[in-house]
């Protein structure tokens, strides 16, 4: 094997693309910086049960592990940021009221997911602890579509659900877990005869209940069908109204809203609302997020938290293409005057390139379409198109 090939999977990032998802992580993490969204930067290695316990088995699958040689614990590649910033906000910031932090850095996976198939996405995402009703949901769903939206996405589509309506179900029939998990694979792939005949034994309402579900996906008109359908107990009255209070609320925000109540996605590491965008043209889900009170409780201090994450790289790929933008070539002359133009050129945002000696044969390399020359004993910049290749 070359020296130079990298593991499958894992790839460089260019000057052009590096270049845009380096523009669109600062436009985003401003976007996060004006609604209140405090930048932090956690480290990429920890020990493994700060980053899997109590986040469930498939985060446990794509995280890489690793053995400390200061201690000899088991230590682990973050795979999702999620957990850490639930971290912080329970030991290092230890604030009584509302905390909402945001956070871009690359994470490691076992296996290749998302837009990009990448192992090592370019996660940025906001995160909002300290409150457990609806309207916190609902900021983070609107701060999620207006990144999109400044990313340069268009025709958004957000698919909601609510793990909340089947985990009571569960609860409230004493359901074993080896018949919750079989009823979640069923109902993720919206089998209703698979999801009756696992059901044979429960009581009547749960069985029509668990089946109807299958049966609860399209617009905000199926809520409806909900309230109607299924058990008219607190918990799920409750998870109906909230998802109705999200069609009204997100209405002015330019995206489509849908329902999709067999939805169980992060079932194991969601409590509440959860929700994925979508667009055209794009092969899977641009962004990913939801409520996940109960993560908090294994760092010894449980907080509601409700947030979102995307992965920039995965994005970037899938827009247009766009070139580097042109820049401006100096020649290399001891000019005082040279000098100072380069310097407010560059001060002023222009890239300015300036040869060295002996590269006059590269020009074309340096992806400039101007230069400087002088006129009138004043340095000028003028068009150059013999330098375009």
């Amino acid at each position: 094997m070359r020296n130079w090939t990298l593991p499958e999977y894992i790839e460089d990032v260019l000057p052009a693309e590096a270049a845009r998802i380096e523009l669109l992580r600062r436009r985003l993490l401003d976007l996060f910086q004006v609604h209140g969204y405090q930048y932090v930067i956690p480290p990429l290695l920890e020990y493994l049960e700060s980053l899997i316990t109590g986040v469930g088995h498939d985060l446990d699958l794509a995280t890489f592990k690793v053995v400390d040689q200061l201690t000899g614990r088991l230590m682990g590649v973050r795979a999702d940021t999620t957990p850490q910033a639930a971290r912080i906000d329970a030991h290092m910031l230890n604030n009584q009221g509302v905390s909402r932090l945001c956070y871009a850095g690359s994470v490691l996976r076992t296996n290749p997911d998302g837009l990009a198939q990448t192992r090592e996405p370019l996660q940025i995402g906001a995160e909002l602890f300290g409150h457990a009703s609806v309207e916190s949901d609902i900021e983070i769903q609107r701060l999620m579509i207006k990144a999109l939206q400044a990313a340069g996405v268009e025709s958004l589509h957000i698919d909601f659900s609510h793990v909340g309506i089947f985990r009571h179900l569960v609860r409230e029939s004493n359901i074993r877990p080896s018949l919750e998990q079989a009823l979640y694979g069923a109902l993720q792939s919206k089998d209703q005869s698979a999801v009756s005949d696992l059901a044979i034994g429960l009581d009547k309402a749960t069985r029509d209940a668990l089946c109807v579900l299958t049966e609860l996906n399209g617009g905000s008109e199926i809520l409806e069908d909900a309230q109607k359908y299924l058990p008219s107990t607190k918990p799920i009255t409750q998870a109906l109204s909230d998802l109705r209070q999200v069609s009204e609320k997100l209405a002015d925000m330019n995206a489509n809203v849908s329902f999709d109540l067999a939805e169980l996605r992060g079932y194991h590491y969601h409590s509440g609302m959860v929700f994925a965008a979508y667009a055209q043209g794009y092969t899977g889900p641009l962004a990913l997020g939801g409520r996940y009170d109960e993560v908090g409780s294994v760092f010894g201090r449980a907080r509601p938290a409700t947030g979102f994450s995307l992965d920039l790289r995965g994005i970037v790929i899938a827009l247009p293409l766009a070139e580097l933008p042109k820049g401006i070539f100096a020649p290399y002359e001891m000019d005082v005057a040279l000098a100072n133009k380069i310097e407010a050129l560059r001060a002023e945002g222009h890239v300015v390139v300036q040869e060295l000696p002996g590269h006059e044969a590269h020009r074309s390399e340096l992806n400039c379409d101007r230069k400087l020359v002088k006129k009138d004993q004043q340095w000028q910049v003028v068009a150059a198109p013999e330098l375009v290749s």
